[in-house]
């Protein structure tokens, strides 16, 4: 199972998602505890890249180990070492492989051991013949024995609705040599796969308390710009920091969000009236560039920033419209020299868009009559 395990490789400039897992990794007699990287284009790096038949090979060679010999040496590389004694591991060559396996389908977003199973007991519950019933128990012996457990996604009852599903009533439990399905524990895992039925088609139309995790407008790239005057309609370039909207912060006004966002980064009191007063931005950060700034500025920009943006936003009323406008949208805002503040292609933080979205949220609050 993937989890947050994520990571990546690329190819040809093409970015191939990937994950990892712990394993040991035999070298000249001395076991090596390191990573697994596993890809979706079914390659997997185990001290070099090999295909799923070579890796295959490895783990029957026990280059990766899936036995661990008493009193062998072991070791995390420039961390530490020991000796094995009384090792105990529950994998075995075929589950490795197995797990493998998956692990590159869940990558492609196919369907592992497991979707496959669940897809043959949806045929058996439709259609409940032996037949149906016979091939989804092969597709549950199918998964490696290490996730049948999390077949169901359930963690309290685990996979036991499903192992007397596929063993049905008088049946053996494939887990359980032995045990038998009484009449009363098949009506429960019946009522249990309608309720997950049930369910399952309810969840398309169920929406989560909080509302949706992700945006349902398109996002809005704020592209770099040099606006020199203000526009009846500027659009999206009315969100921009150098925009020509005055702003008056603490009893001193200024050309822009930029000029007082340069301005207050100055040190020198003198200093921030010529940065407000410069007639461009360019004049205006270049006097900040030159001018010594303030020892705790890294701690106070985006505070300052966010201040400034609420000034332009409840000031301008012609421009908290076209901020509403972009609705729930991602702000993608690009800013020239600047990782932190611009998104830059993907490479920066974009702090800017990011508070733009607060301040929105804020405006949209305050029309609802909240705060």
């Amino acid at each position: 199972m993937i989890g947050n395990r994520i990571t990546h490789r690329r190819a040809d400039g093409v970015r191939i998602p990937g994950t990892w897992r712990p394993a040991f990794l035999c070298n000249g007699g001395r076991y090596y505890f390191t990573d697994l990287f596993i890809y979706a284009d079914g390659l997997i790096d185990c001290w070099g890249l090999v295909t799923i038949d070579e890796f295959e090979e490895k783990v029957r060679r026990g280059r990766v180990a899936t036995t661990l010999p008493e009193g062998a040496e072991a070791s995390v590389h420039e961390l530490g070492g020991w000796t094995f004694g009384d090792p105990y591991t529950t994998l075995t060559p075929e589950l490795l492989v197995a797990e493998v396996r998956d692990t590159i389908d869940e990558l492609n977003g196919r369907p592992d051991t497991t979707g496959r199973c669940l897809a043959a007991v949806d045929v058996f519950l439709a259609d409940r013949t032996e037949e149906n019933r016979a091939a989804a128990r092969a597709a549950y012996l199918a998964i490696p024995e290490t996730r049948r457990h999390y077949a169901l996604g359930d963690m309290d009852r685990k996979d036991w609705p499903l192992q007397v599903l596929l063993a049905g009533p008088g049946g053996e439990m494939a887990g359980l040599p032995g045990r038998r399905v009484t009449e009363a524990a098949y009506d429960d895992a019946l009522a249990y796969f309608e309720e997950r039925a049930r369910w399952a088609a309810e969840a398309p139309s169920r929406v989560p308390a909080d509302g949706p995790a992700t945006p349902h407008s398109p996002a809005v790239k704020l592209h770099h710009s040099y606006p020199c005057e203000r526009q009846d309609d500027p659009g999206t370039v009315g969100l921009r920091n150098d925009y020509p909207a005055a702003i008056t912060v603490d009893g001193a006004t200024y050309p822009s969000v930029a000029h007082a966002y340069w301005a207050l980064s100055a040190a020198d009191p003198g200093a921030r009236a010529a940065i407000a007063a410069a007639d461009t931005l360019h004049a205006a950060r270049t006097l900040a560039g030159d001018t010594p700034r303030r020892a705790d500025w890294e701690h106070l920009r985006t505070a300052v920033m966010t201040a400034l943006l609420r000034a332009k936003y409840t000031q301008h009323p012609d421009l908290a419209e076209i901020l509403l406008g972009t609705d729930d949208a991602t702000l993608i805002y690009d800013e020239a020299g600047s990782p932190f503040w611009g998104d830059n292609a993907g490479r920066g933080r974009n702090w800017t868009g990011r508070l733009l979205e607060l301040v929105r949220s804020e405006l949209h609050a305050r029309r609802a009559g909240i705060g």
